[in-house]
């Protein structure tokens, strides 16, 4: 053999190693891996998911029960009634079954779906949710898409141009934002824009969803109008919250080498930002995302209430009041099991998103 030869050989070797394998084992190559490792990954999460699912219908049940309230006595509004009428009333609500009952019966029936029937609406508590859900997620989904879109758009453009006047003062007002209650702010909004303060007259209602005296297109119309200031009121809260964290992102990439690359080649500005720095810069806003996605379902209690939305989250203060067990209990199980399947979805996409997630 000569030795002009031998770097041949060595290359025809090198090609047959690194080659990919031939017939049958080729199914276990890289992708298989990978992919066997995606769905043991998922499974993992799901299974977490139905864990903290049973936790969450356990709490529910006995986290209510601490409420220092007769749920009869309050029923029965303070009205003279006899001793038997009230023991009779416990009989007919289960009350008066050992606490070990209550909750083996509670739990056997929300396994199906069956959270009781309401104490104070004499109805299924299933269907009291389906009838308030509609409007829960027509006021917090409109919220949601604005906020977040407003949110990634005004985060990039701050941190993009950081120390600039724009990005300070969206900073500061974001800050401020998130730090204010939104039930304050709901308030405030109500007291200038909706009563009216000095020259601004009263342009808004107060509360509600319609005037109820509407149809049709004019319907669409009073709906939206109702909806202006607590729409306002999430919309200002969230994309703060959606401001900083994605601002926060964005500056963690800008001093990244794979940037002065993209620069170095001569790609334009808005190239290297747009196609670079923000699809990287996103996985932490895409959680947020997400775990607001699930309080799209779950509503905010406080601003529900302040604006009297008839949502779930009016619902919930609602049964808190008497207290209506199987209405929380029930409320409670599905804003948690909203947020529970958001979070989950969430990480089962991240490694579409990011490979390195869940190696």
């Amino acid at each position: 053999m000569t030795a002009d030869s031998t770097p041949a050989l060595v290359q025809q070797a090198d090609a047959a190693t690194d080659g990919p394998p031939a017939g049958p084992s080729a199914a276990r190559g890289p992708r298989a891996r990978n992919t066997t490792a995606y769905l043991k990954y998922v499974a993992a999460k799901i299974a977490g998911a139905v864990v903290s699912l049973f936790a969450v219908l356990v709490t529910s049940f006995f986290l209510f029960r601490l409420i220092p309230s007769d749920p009869v006595k309050q029923m029965t509004g303070g009205r003279p009634v006899s001793a038997e009428q009230l023991e009779s009333l416990r009989h007919q609500l289960g009350l008066d079954q050992p606490m070990w009952q209550q909750f083996t019966s509670y739990i056997g029936d929300a396994l199906t779906g069956d959270f009781g029937v309401s104490f104070a609406y004499h109805a299924p508590v299933i269907d009291k949710i389906v009838e308030k859900l509609p409007a829960t997620l027509l006021l917090t989904g409109t919220a949601y898409i604005l906020y977040s879109l407003i949110g990634l758009w005004l985060g990039t453009r701050t941190a993009w141009r950081n120390g600039s006047a724009g990005d300070r003062f969206n900073t500061a007002l974001a800050l401020t934002l998130y730090s204010v209650p939104s039930f304050w702010l709901g308030l405030l909004l109500i007291i200038v824009f909706a009563v009216g303060v000095g020259p601004i007259p009263g342009m808004f209602p107060t509360g509600g969803m319609s005037s109820g005296d509407t149809g049709g297109f004019d319907y669409v119309i009073d709906v939206a109008h109702h909806m202006v200031l607590p729409v306002i009121t999430l919309v200002a809260v969230g994309y703060a919250q959606t401001l900083l964290v994605m601002r926060s992102s964005l500056l963690d990439e800008m001093g990244s080498d794979y940037l002065t690359t993209a620069r170095a080649k001569g790609l334009r500005d808005d190239v290297v930002r747009r196609k670079h720095a923000v699809p990287n810069a996103m996985l932490p806003t895409f959680t947020l995302m997400f775990v607001n996605l699930g309080h799209v379902v779950a509503g905010q209690i406080l601003v529900e209430t302040v604006f009297s939305w008839p949502g779930l989250g009016s619902l919930f203060y609602q049964g808190l009041s008497t207290p209506d067990l199987p209405l929380v209990q029930g409320l409670f199980f599905v804003f948690a099991t909203a947020v529970i399947l958001a979070n989950t979805l969430a990480d089962v996409l991240y490694p579409l998103l990011d490979p390195r997630v869940g190696r």
